[in-house]
């Protein structure tokens, strides 16, 4: 079983004031300082937008000075609509707010940005290794896209219950470890796994069998120890009398900010890794 999650950061509308200004409530861990000034699409169910708006607050507001970072409770969307005009057109509490960013690609070509690339890549990542594999009838293999991982990992719990998998892999984005405060390995270096988060251990006999096709076929890996931050396959080694699980993934800078940043050349060597270990899956886990 691979699952990589469809579902993103973003905001829910729990109050409209007087005025018709939205105040929020977050859909994972958004950071209020990040969104503030940007624009945002009011959405439905149905993922139609219904409006448009402005993420702000006091400050930003009425140019006044801004002496402390704003907490989620300051923030809140002008949309330039009355509560009447509001609930005509549908919004009103538990409607979606997302903020809004396009995909691009930067200086470099290989490095793209955008929105919502935790994560997009998985999601990616699962369909390009479906292609690969596509003539290879003798594999067993599910391809899960799972929702509100964000939220608690759910999507996972339930999928991995049904599947009752023999091994599992989450393909996510890890935090990227070459700012100018951490200095550490730079995009562009090679696909993630990671050993350890905050939930789990991975899986040894599965992470060791990992790391030998990576040295056979000479793909780039970066193993990983995070303290913080988990993905769907804790819920994968949880279900029923646990299942081997691990982590694969690309490191994305600016991970839960609207505008993300990730390498091509990581996403390439993640794909090609993933193929050739469902070529060549472990035989005793």
């Amino acid at each position: 079983m691979l699952a990589a999650h469809m579902d993103e950061v973003g905001l829910m509308v729990k109050k409209i004031e007087d005025t018709g200004f939205l105040r929020l409530s977050p859909i994972g861990g958004i950071e209020p300082t990040i969104i503030s000034g940007q624009t945002a699409k009011i959405i439905d169910l149905k993922g139609r937008v219904l409006c448009n708006g402005v993420i702000t607050f006091g400050e930003i507001h009425d140019a006044s000075e801004i002496k402390v970072p704003p907490k989620m409770d300051y923030l809140y969307v002008d949309t330039g609509l009355s509560p009447k005009e509001l609930a005509k057109k549908g919004i009103e509490i538990g409607t979606y707010v997302i903020p809004d960013n396009k995909f691009q690609t930067l200086g470099n070509k290989k490095i793209i940005s955008g929105k919502a690339l935790d994560d997009r890549i998985g999601c990616y990542m699962l369909i390009e290794i479906a292609k690969k594999l596509k003539n290879y009838k003798n594999l067993n293999i599910y391809y899960v896209f799972t929702v509100q991982e964000e939220i608690g990992l759910y999507g996972a719990k339930t999928s991995v219950y049904e599947i009752n998998p023999d091994w599992g892999i989450a393909v996510d984005v890890t935090v990227a470890s070459d700012s100018d405060i951490k200095k550490g390995t730079p995009i562009g270096s090679g696909a993630y796994m990671t050993v350890k988060d905050s939930e789990i251990i991975a899986n040894p006999e599965l992470d060791h069998h990992i790391e030998m096709i990576a040295k056979k076929h000479k793909i780039p890996l970066i193993l990983e120890v995070a303290d913080f931050g988990t993905t769907d396959a804790t819920n994968i080694m949880l279900s029923k009398r646990g299942v081997p699980s691990t982590i694969i993934g690309v490191p994305v800078r600016n991970i839960h900010s609207t505008i993300s940043v990730a390498h091509m050349d990581d996403i390439t060597a993640a794909i090609n890794l993933m193929v050739e270990v469902l070529k060549n899956p472990p035989k005793h886990l």
